[in-house]
């Protein structure tokens, strides 16, 4: 039942309008979903043959195949190369560094060395085998943000070329006027920060990090920033030499070099008034990398629609089928293998699709189901596509995104991330409602999830988009159960070999 509970508020997406009669086949077709076939797919796409499905990788390409032969198995027509393959083909560079980094940090009198892993963790964004940096200035600038909007320049149009910049996490918050209050806002991304440095022309950006303002612990930092990172090869936005992560203990230390104290830095950092600081700290890094070419690929299925004209529009359901492959060990595991991130998405993407191809009737609209690549490594199958459609942007209505379908119990709500954005929330919360169930807005903004997952590049072209998850509130369960068990399960699995 309480898969179906879940499976209903997707599936009758966009199916306002039909007749009863319509409504009633839909009732039917959603006895085609079986929740031990959910639980196949997922053990298949999360087994150790697969190697955590990391881009590039075989397991990569054992995930692939075995969706396409799903998608061609419940009817969908090929969505690439006028119904050729199932596949759109992009090439990403992988850039892996070496570990034995170590951050020098100095003054005249004195210095510390930051060592990777523990307290440090730096990538560059250059695709450069040898990347140095000698005797830097390192500049805080708060939270790193320009926001016209808000009257808000943490720059203070100071010349940044040829320095490192130390950047909070986040955004402010202490002023309910300013950046919507708690609500992480595009600002407070890492991908932000990090692309507004190189845009001011700084040779690297250090971003602190805490549990509280990245809404995740540092072994996720450890997880997704060590080892091979991948971008787009025809990404050519500019990019600093050095992005860093510091651990809050570790940038103390730093500051204090200095003379300063952090918790004073981030009270400062919270006004309009706030003017970067040279802090007196200089900066050196050794960096070697690996660089190498590797291919991967979305998969693309599409149900044509029943309807003479709307069958020209679309309703594109995504989900990303990566993970982050063979890291380091914890307990003795490798593998991280991505069950709950996002085996059980791809599961219900392929499930909605045997459903949808069961009806008498197909949708109105067409149904363009698409199996993301390069999520992980920063939405890069999702950007690809919008980069490079294969149907036209100005057709597809609504992007309903599926990242990780929740495992904890009967639900009472759903949680609409980004329903604020178009009125999609108020179209599945009429549906939610029909079932004795109510649809929420994002029960933890200042987590930022609305920019974290494949529905964001769809937003940034225009189009109608969220990503649908659990709710807090669970049958049989208190009030603030589901938000203690889903807060353990991501401080103990996520982006961990327990998942």
């Amino acid at each position: 039942m309480k898969v179906k509970l879940f499976f209903i508020i997707i599936f009758i997406f966009y199916s306002f309008g039909y007749s009863q009669k319509i409504n009633k086949e839909l009732s039917n077709a959603l006895n085609q979903i079986d929740s031990s076939e959910l639980k196949a797919h997922v053990l298949f796409l999360a087994d150790d043959l697969l190697q955590g499905r990391k881009s590039g990788s075989f397991g990569e390409k054992v995930a692939t195949q075995y969706i396409a032969r799903q998608f061609q198995s419940y009817g969908l027509k090929p969505g690439i190369e006028n119904g050729k393959s199932y596949f759109q083909e992009m090439t990403l560079v992988g850039v892996e560094m070496n570990n034995d980094m170590v951050l020098k940090a100095y003054t005249k009198d004195k210095s510390i060395d930051f060592n990777f892993y523990t307290e440090f963790i730096g990538f560059s964004g250059i695709r450069e085998k040898e990347i140095k940096i000698q005797d830097a200035d390192v500049i805080f600038v708060g939270y790193g943000i320009e926001a016209p909007e808000y009257e808000w320049n943490d720059y203070k149009n100071i010349d940044m070329k040829g320095k490192v910049l130390l950047i909070i996490n986040n955004d402010p918050s202490k002023d309910p006027k300013l950046f919507e209050g708690k609500k992480r806002l595009y600002y407070g991304r890492w991908d932000y920060k990090f692309d507004k440095a190189a845009k001011k022309g700084a040779l690297g950006a250090i971003i602190i990090h805490t549990d509280e303002s990245a809404g995740y612990g540092w072994q996720v930092i450890q997880s997704s920033w060590v080892g091979e990172q991948f971008d787009l090869k025809d990404n050519k936005s500019p990019k600093v030499k050095l992005q860093g992560w510091l651990t809050k203990e570790a940038s103390q230390k730093f500051v204090s070099l200095g003379g300063f104290n952090l918790d004073d830095l981030f009270n400062k950092a919270e006004s309009r008034d706030f003017h970067p600081i040279n802090l007196g700290i200089k900066i050196s890094i050794e960096m070697k990398s690996s660089i190498r070419e590797v291919n991967t690929r979305n998969v693309i299925g599409i149900l044509e629609g029943s309807d003479k004209e709307l069958k020209e529009e679309a309703v594109v359901y995504t989900s990303h089928f990566d993970h982050l492959g063979i890291g380091k060990a914890i307990n003795n595991d490798s593998i991280y293998n991505g069950a709950l991130d996002n085996a059980t998405g791809i599961s219900s993407l392929i499930t909605m699709a045997k459903a949808f191809n069961s009806l008498k009737v197909k949708p109105k609209r067409s149904i363009i189901f698409i199996a993301t690549a390069g999520e992980e490594e920063g939405l890069l199958g999702s950007d690809y596509f919008v980069q490079n459609p294969t149907y036209p942007l100005d057709k597809i209505i609504a992007c309903i995104n599926i990242d990780a379908v929740n495992i904890f119990g009967e639900p009472k709500n759903i949680e609409i991330i980004g329903g604020e954005h178009s009125n999609l929330f108020k179209i599945v919360d009429e549906e939610a409602r029909k079932l004795n169930m109510y649809c929420v807005m994002d029960q933890n903004p200042e987590q930022g999830s609305f920019y974290r997952s494949d529905q964001f590049n769809f937003a940034k072209v225009g189009i109608p988009s969220i990503y649908i998850s659990n709710g807090e509130d669970f049958v049989g369960k208190p009030k603030g159960w589901g938000s203690k068990i889903m807060e353990k399960w991501s401080e103990k699995n996520y982006h961990q070999p327990s998942d």
